[in-house]
């Protein structure tokens, strides 16, 4: 059955080097996924794997040195027009990780939600611009007297708002959440991952949810894609991962999940990944396979036989 979804976002065989020539380092190495309009989709993995580039990546704040990232049908990575450029500074926007590095200290929450709005293209009179700035906080359910106060007035769940309010002022379609959760305590989780739910079905909004934890991303995301050291390893549908983890990096991120009940934990097996259980080579190399339509994992032709056996 054909899938007549709309592609918002698609990321073709994506990479991302930094250092120099002589010493390059590929912190994305050849990730491929497509992000459908309205949906939200988990990108997870641990410290240092790459998510957060590929999201850097994605907005531009990090240049790309192959591949295509393709935004509504049109290539946004490399060179583009002025005008193009413009438009996805509007239309996509990005919730940083810490709420309180990523405000301006100095500069009180009327200016730093607003701040997109002094772009060029946006002609505004003062009394309209509040009229939004009002507005952006109302619907993250901050009051509008907060607007003439500074970040570190207010708690670390507020200030996350404040950083959400400042991407929802500029109508995006598409916002990449850079772990907007994790330097967030425990109960402000799920007050914060609720309000992104409600917005997104009120304003139709496709979301790039990064992160570290599955469980965190199985109550948020659509589809998830798990990647270690720049490669997508696994991508399927959320429960379907969650029924049927294939790769044994998935496997071990899913055995590290707490578990409520304690004496469940204590006798819980802690997988460990070991990159060097595959015994890769020139003949048994791993590529992208779909054990089910819609269920791929990245595996040899061995490993890929033996994950159909053990599905």
């Amino acid at each position: 059955m054909a899938d007549n979804r709309k592609k918002l976002v698609e990321v073709k065989d994506l990479s991302v080097t930094f250092g120099s020539r002589r010493h390059p380092f590929k912190a994305v190495d050849g990730v491929s996924f497509h992000i459908y309009e309205g949906e939200t989709f988990g990108l997870v993995g641990e410290s240092g794997s790459g998510k957060t580039t590929i999201g850097r990546a994605i907005i531009r704040i990090h240049p790309t040195s192959g591949g295509q990232v393709l935004f509504d049908g049109k290539q946004i990575n490399g060179r583009i027009s002025k005008a193009l450029d413009r438009e996805v500074t509007q239309r996509i926007q990005m919730i940083f990780q810490d709420p309180m590095s990523s405000l301006n200290e100095r500069a009180k929450v009327d200016y730093i939600v607003s701040e997109g709005l002094y772009a060029p293209g946006h002609h505004l009179t003062q009394e309209a611009r509040q009229e939004k700035v009002s507005k952006a906080l109302a619907d993250v359910g901050l009051l509008p007297e907060f607007a003439s106060r500074f970040p570190h007035e207010f708690s670390g769940g507020q200030r996350q708002r404040i950083g959400i309010a400042r991407a929802l002022i500029m109508e995006p379609d598409f916002i990449i959440a850079d772990e907007p959760i994790s330097a967030l305590d425990v109960s402000i989780r799920a007050q914060v991952l609720n309000l992104m739910s409600d917005l997104q079905k009120k304003r139709n909004l496709t979301y790039l949810f990064i992160a570290h934890d599955l469980s965190v991303v199985r109550f948020i995301c659509d589809r998830i894609a798990v990647i270690h050291k720049g490669k997508i390893v696994e991508l399927a549908e959320s429960e379907e991962l969650f029924a049927h983890p294939l790769h044994p990096y998935t496997q071990a991120l899913l055995s590290a999940i707490p578990m409520p009940d304690p004496k469940a934990e204590r006798n819980k097996t802690l997988l460990v990944y070991d990159p060097g259980c595959h015994g890769y080579s020139e003949t048994n190399r791993p590529a992208w396979r779909d054990v089910v339509p819609g269920h791929f994992v990245l595996a040899s032709e061995e490993e890929f036989a033996r994950y159909q056996k053990n599905y």
